[in-house]
């Protein structure tokens, strides 16, 4: 069987957010069941070095003829190819800067999408499996071009669904009677390329089974819950992974000291390491840490809400993010009140690695949330995850010992007294020191690698077939 695998972010080519972490993971977890192509585009600051050009297309949309040329690169048992075209890969940034998402992007990603239709075909796979907006216009333009090749598209988030002014398909040389109507793209007079993924792809996956059944109710659907019921014959979840040898304490090397379930002295090490790097004190105090970006979904509302009664009580808290101007200057000004509260505004690969070695606990008061790595990671790392019961962390994240992996604290409600209640049966957990270590070894010696996850998308292949 031969898979191209199409995301707008792989590891470690670019990286926004979680999507790229997850395409890498799923490429190297089913490597080895199937014959599997990457792809996705050329953006300005990938690195070229290694690459080899392969070939070039021509694409016209309306009268205008666009020239695309395909790099590839091998890294280790995978193949990945880089879509190459000014209009796609002279920005600086993949999506958008300070001023916001740049305006050409239904365009950008149109032509992205028709280049990995041409590669699917010059590659003769038998699955396109497709990944968020950027690529949903791929199942349009197969059904165009007649090809038999199956497509499963994957939803890793619908808060974004690639909405754009209808205009934009005249431009791109799509049938507005054929297309534009509230059964594929149309979406309050306005295009939804999220929804042509969806309308004509054989196959839609979600990050969690959760989530796949939350997207259906007016509370997570985003407009799209009639649409998504319409579709649920065709709708799976299947849990995320993560590359658990990428993120290893045993051989993390952004780690000062490095260390396994039977060594958490030396996770206490780094912890004290770290404090003393970021301006806070005493090692005994529970450090709770936030890797994330800075936006309404991710719970920072209720987290700012309830920081003045968290930062009294006995706790060292360290945040790492950026994303809501209005959200990175609140934190600042409490860091500046508070001793036990250090903001870093930033995204760090590195710096969030020794944020998760240090972590005792990681907060992650959540909206919805899709799927989520970071308790994973967290877990991986000894830092005991907190999270609203929603979406991905219910289905990965628990209260109760007798359910195995994913030891955690979990709030079901989404209000300040529930979100305190569970931090303060956080504490009293850190307070039994043997049980609440046996709690970090049994998440740390958990297997969450995309390894299941791959068998289940496999399935999902041959049952296309």
């Amino acid at each position: 069987m031969r898979v191209l695998f199409a995301s707008s972010e792989i590891f470690p080519y670019a990286k926004s957010g979680g999507l790229s972490d997850i395409s890498a993971a799923f490429m190297k977890s089913l490597a080895g069941d199937v014959e599997l192509f990457g792809v996705m585009p050329m953006y300005s600051f990938v690195e070229k070095r290694g690459m080899k050009k392969e070939r070039s297309f021509q694409f016209t949309f309306t009268s205008t003829t666009h020239e695309v040329e395909i790099y590839s690169k091998t890294k280790g048992s995978l193949q990945y190819y880089f879509i190459q075209s000014p209009i796609i890969t002279s920005r600086e940034n993949m999506y958008g800067d300070a001023e916001g998402d740049y305006e050409d992007n239904a365009f950008r990603f149109a032509l992205f999408s028709a280049a990995i239709v041409a590669l699917a075909k010059e590659l003769k796979v038998d699955i396109l499996h497709l990944n968020d907006w950027h690529t949903a216009l791929a199942p349009l333009f197969l059904k165009e071009q007649k090809s038999e090749i199956k497509t499963v598209f994957t939803i890793h988030n619908l808060a974004y669904q690639g909405i754009f002014e209808a205009e934009n398909l005249a431009r791109i040389g799509i049938d507005e009677k054929k297309y534009f109507h509230p059964e594929c793209l149309e979406f309050y007079k306005r295009a939804n390329f999220l929804k042509a993924g969806i309308a004509l792809g054989d196959a839609i996956t979600t990050v969690s089974p959760s989530y796949a059944n939350e997207i259906r109710s007016e509370q997570y659907g985003f407009g799209l819950e009639g649409f998504l019921e319409h579709h649920k014959e065709k709708l799976v979840g299947i849990l995320n992974g993560i590359d658990t040898e990428e993120f290893n304490p045993a051989k993390d090397k952004a780690l000062a000291l490095r260390y396994d379930s039977n060594k958490l002295e030396v996770k206490h090490q780094n912890k004290k390491e770290f404090l003393r790097q970021h301006g806070l004190k005493d090692p005994r105090k529970p450090l709770f840490v936030m890797v994330s970006r800075l936006v309404e979904q991710k719970g920072v509302e209720l987290l700012l809400e309830t920081l003045p009664q968290l930062l009294e009580m006995r706790i060292n808290l360290f945040i790492l993010g950026e994303g809501v101007l209005e959200y990175e200057k609140r934190f600042e000004a409490m860091a500046q009140e508070y001793e036990n509260f250090t903001f870093q505004r930033a995204y760090d690969e590195k710096l969030s690695r020794q944020v998760y070695s240090a972590a005792d606990f990681l907060l992650m008061p959540s909206l919805f949330e899709p799927c989520g790595l970071n308790q994973f990671i967290a877990m991986r790392y000894g830092a005991v995850p907190l999270v609203h019961n929603v979406g991905g962390l219910h289905d990965s994240v628990h209260e109760d010992d007798s359910l195995g992996c994913g030891s955690g604290f979990v709030f079901d409600n989404f209000c300040a007294e529930e979100f305190l209640a569970c931090i303060e049966r956080a504490l009293a957990a850190k307070k039994q020191s043997k049980k609440f270590k046996e709690m970090v070894q049994k998440n740390m010696d958990c297997d969450f690698s995309f390894t299941s996850s791959a068998k289940e998308y496999l399935r999902l292949y041959e049952s296309l077939l």
